[in-house]
């Protein structure tokens, strides 16, 4: 089914990986999207702010985004604008603590956070609206989105038709490596530095939980991890956070059908972000890997200002 896509081959001068990361997120911007904002509240007495963005449709595209993004991303606007254009109603959810406001728990959002996701799958369907759900993730928004699909593939809800994610780090491990690399460090330094936002933002409301002292020692994710996501979370530290909250070996249980596309020239991916052979057990599972597109690039240029990665999501739920 997926060969009918058109492939992206884009023009030369866009045929870098560094470059299709770093410009849409300088210099992308996508207009024509009207959110309504919804909060909900959970039973853990934290909230999620959800974006929905509305065209009467019975079908629902759930668009999840990736570390320390949000609804207001430019990819994520893309997308939902996209959607709308397709007559499909959109809702761009953001995760704990990255809606604008900080979170009332200690708990933060991650990578295994499959529990939120479940949470805005069942809110959506239970307004009585959607006949079909859509999951669309972008980076961790997709390892999010198909770990659910694997790990809880039971309890997913019949109305989730089908998924695609975009430069998702399948394998947490390989992608904290891939990020470790010199060629990487601008990108490493600038999540690093997001993320102490995010510490500091809550440190004053749990100072028994949180210190940042020495924060500025830290150089990547695997200390990030040990320190704060796997302590506050209930992981052993960082590789044991890693290994229980890969999607990779949960692709083969996933039973609905999804699309994993990572660009080969993704600065942040490598070895099990690309994974071939668990796709190849899994008939409802297919993995695209275009030569160029970055990490969450997959620049276009036409008179429409929608990327590939837009127009490709909307062919393959097309199908639905």
């Amino acid at each position: 089914m997926i060969d009918r896509f058109k492939p992206y081959v884009p023009p030369f001068f866009l045929r870098n990986g560094h470059f299709q990361t770093i410009y849409p997120t300088l210099f992308r911007t996508v207009t024509g999207v009207d959110y309504c904002r919804e909060r909900i509240v959970l039973a853990d007495g934290d909230f999620l702010d959800l974006d929905w963005s509305r065209a009467g449709s019975r079908q629902l595209g759930i668009v999840s985004h990736g570390l320390e993004g949000n609804a207001r991303r430019d990819y994520v606007r893309g997308m939902v604008r996209a959607l709308n254009q397709s007559g499909i109603d959109a809702l761009a959810w953001n995760y704990r603590g990255c809606s604008g406001v900080p979170n009332n728990t200690l708990r933060m959002y991650h990578n295994g956070a499959i529990d939120d996701l479940h949470t805005v799958i069942q809110h959506a369907l239970t307004t009585g609206s959607y006949e079909a759900v859509f999951l669309i993730g972008f980076s961790l928004g997709g390892n999010l989105s198909l770990l659910y699909l694997g790990k809880q593939a039971e309890s997913v809800p019949q109305a989730v038709k089908a998924a695609v994610g975009f430069s998702v780090p399948c394998d947490l491990t390989d992608a904290s490596i891939a990020l470790e690399k010199r060629v990487n460090g601008l990108y490493m330094k600038r999540f690093l530095i997001l993320l102490h936002d995010k510490i500091k933002a809550k440190q004053h409301l749990y100072p028994e939980a949180l210190d940042d002292t020495g924060y500025a020692r830290m150089k990547t994710f695997r200390q990030f991890d040990d320190r704060y996501t796997a302590p506050i979370h209930g992981f052993k530290d960082a590789q044991d956070y890693w290994r229980q909250c890969s999607c990779r070996p949960w692709i083969e249980a996933i039973r609905v059908p999804a699309v994993i596309v990572n660009a080969l020239d993704d600065p942040f991916l490598s070895g099990g972000c690309y994974p071939e052979a668990e796709c190849a057990q899994n008939h409802l599972v297919t993995l695209v890997t275009p030569r160029w597109g970055g990490h969450v690039g997959f620049m276009a240029l036409n008179s429409s200002g929608r990327y590939w990665s837009e127009d490709f999501a909307m062919a393959f739920i097309g199908g639905f």
